[in-house]
């Protein structure tokens, strides 16, 4: 019966909490024998610090039996990306240098603890959560539920198959260039990126250990098998004030400009057609549906987006690979001026070794582009648009300029393209849910983002929520 309820999404595990059918304590247990049951096939929990999980678990069910002061998240059995400190538990990143430090809890951390959930394990991650892979020289290759054989995503990658394997009903990731939507698109669990600067990012690594820096485009947000928990766990760890529970939008009422065209962007056939029959979906749950060229001139939008994460990620490169990108800069720039595309290696040296006047220069553009997009948010309540140009493909762990992306059709594009679909929403600092929208004749996973004005989380989750709830939501793998 304990071992059931793990199938159940966060806020029914909680109910089941509150009515006493089980405690914190066994359903802690639960959990950790699904881990151990799963851990070799997926590898996603990669560290744990169960005496004091038990403990706190114990102290909980006494709290409850006494009618104590307990919070939303009291008892419920919860891991974390190993990008965010957890005091007691390594806090690696997947670097050697930091998993024996000490470490007191990230802020988000820190509430989800005060809110009572019970931390028990950290998550696999790729190196500095700079792969849209997850695997690391510490803990190994963490492996996608739906087939063993292909990628998690990345980086929130360990936690997107814990998910999905039911190891855990909540976590909490971040995302950069897609590493909450992309892993939950490739293992059919839902994520949200939150309004840039809606969740404090203190105690997340990168940046160095203990910096208060708020990192342009880094952000924290929930990931979880159904919207209304993603919903939940950000009204615990948002700075500003998010209900944590709303209805689900007006499918009849909402607008939703579609798209899935862009010169620039390679989309899979195979993910193309999930997504035009989750759009038909939507149209027949009564959503307007319209298909729209983009929103921005991704052009202008991928070139700014590439210089300023290149001055973010810049601070994490070997001093050496930054020296050689500086001598190349000159043949980069000349490359750049005759239309060197943004995800050129060119683009890629310019952006690593941008001057502050090149950084202030995309940082204008992403202003404009800012406010250009308010005309499309008042015709749209959202757009729905691919996460990643194709569904989970095989481990491929070569030197990351070596690597492609195959796609169906026989077509191959640059690895760093997995920053296309993702550019916009981070670029623009808006907020992006992923839900699955659907599986492969091959039976993987296909999520899409719904992308909303700034500050629009609320709108972009209850459309989520709605689409959960009337057209689909998560679909478990058989482990």
């Amino acid at each position: 019966m304990t071992a059931a309820l793990l199938e159940l999404d966060a806020t029914a595990q909680l109910s089941a909490l509150a009515s006493k059918r089980v405690s914190a304590m066994d359903l802690l247990k639960a959990a950790l024998a699904r881990h151990e049951a799963t851990h070799a096939k997926i590898n996603a929990v990669v560290a744990a610090d169960l005496e004091r999980a038990l403990e706190r678990a114990a102290a909980i069910d006494d709290l409850r039996a006494r009618g104590e002061p307990i919070g939303p998240l009291a008892g419920l059995p919860m891991t974390i990306k190993d990008t965010l400190d957890v005091a007691g538990m390594p806090a690696s990143s997947g670097l050697e240098g930091y998993r024996r430090r000490q470490a007191e809890d990230a802020v988000a951390v820190a509430h989800a603890r005060h809110a009572g959930a019970v931390i028990w394990g950290k998550t696999n991650t790729p190196v500095l959560a700079g792969d849209w892979q997850t695997y690391n020289s510490l803990y190994g290759t963490s492996n996608n539920p739906w087939d063993a054989s292909r990628t998690t995503g990345g980086s929130s990658g360990g936690a997107a198959a814990a998910l999905a394997a039911r190891v855990t009903a909540l976590e909490i990731g971040s995302d950069i260039g897609g590493s909450l939507r992309v892993p939950a698109s490739f293992c059919g669990v839902f994520s949200h990126k939150p309004t840039w600067g809606l969740v404090t990012q203190h105690g997340h690594v990168p940046p160095s250990p203990g910096s208060w820096a708020e990192r342009d485009l880094n952000v924290i947000g929930p990931m979880a098998r159904s919207a209304r928990d993603l919903r939940l766990l950000l009204s615990v760890i948002a700075d500003s004030p998010i209900a944590a529970t709303a209805p689900p939008a007006d499918l009849a009422e909402t607008r939703l400009a579609l798209w899935l065209d862009d010169p620039l962007l390679r989309l899979d056939p195979e993910a193309r057609a999930v997504i035009e029959t989750f759009a038909r979906q939507l149209a027949d749950a009564g959503a307007q549906v319209e298909t729209i060229s983009s929103p921005v001139n991704m052009d202008v939008l991928l070139h700014a987006y590439v210089t300023l994460l290149g001055g973010v990620l810049a601070e994490d490169m070997p001093a050496g690979a930054l020296r050689a990108m500086e001598l190349v800069r000159p043949l980069a720039s000349r490359a750049l001026k005759r239309g060197a595309g943004p995800f050129s290696n060119p683009a890629m040296a310019m952006a690593y070794t941008c001057r502050h006047k090149e950084w202030a220069a995309a940082d204008a553009v992403r202003m404009r582009l800012i406010h250009e997009l308010e005309a499309v948010f008042d015709k749209f309540d959202a757009i729905i648009a691919p996460i990643t140009p194709l569904p989970a493909f095989p481990h491929d762990h070569a030197p990351m300029n070596r690597r492609r992306l195959r796609f169906s059709d026989g077509g191959a594009a640059p690895y760093v393209s997995m920053l296309g679909w993702i550019g916009l929403a981070t670029a623009c600092r808006l907020p992006a849910t992923a839900v699955p929208a659907g599986r492969t004749a091959e039976g993987l996973p296909v999520g899409v983002q719904i992308i909303g004005p700034h500050a629009g989380d609320s709108r972009t989750l209850s459309i989520a929520q709605a689409i959960d709830v009337d057209v689909r939501g998560f679909e478990p793998p058989e482990l």
